[in-house]
């Protein structure tokens, strides 16, 4: 039995199918018959955006997804990012999510790994305001 999704995208929205960027003029529902790697636009972190260490990491594991052509070469720094994140967050929830992520990627479930990293932005952006804000003197 196979997996079918249907995707609706409005007018002018862009989908990321296996490599190819595709812009629709109006509104339509795509239904994917096959097993297809994709992102929407909506999903997709531009370079300007990755401001804190797992957006940065967002961003790489993206590039795994939409570009299937340099995969290789992304993955490769997937994972010096993903060490050097553990050794760096101390906080379980993180290490837990960083684990769960590199399972993911490992296993080829790129879409799933962004969207536990979108899961984790607000817990990385509370703890890098509490890190940010002054301590009180005794």
């Amino acid at each position: 039995m196979s997996k079918t999704m249907q995707l609706t995208l409005r007018p002018g929205e862009r989908i990321f199918i296996n490599g190819a960027v595709l812009r629709v003029d109006r509104k339509v529902t795509l239904e994917l018959l096959n097993d297809a790697s994709f992102l929407l636009e909506g999903h997709v972190m531009q370079v300007e955006d990755t401001t804190t260490p797992l957006r940065q990491l967002y961003f790489v594991v993206q590039a795994i997804l939409i570009d299937p052509r340099n995969a290789e070469g992304a993955r490769h720094l997937f994972h010096r990012q993903f060490a050097a994140l553990v050794q760096t967050f101390k906080n379980e929830a993180v290490l837990k999510g960083l684990e769960a992520i590199a399972q993911q990627v490992i296993a080829g479930r790129t879409f799933e790994a962004l969207r536990t990293l979108r899961g984790l932005f607000p817990l990385e952006a509370s703890i890098l305001e509490s890190a940010a804000a002054p301590t009180k003197a005794a």
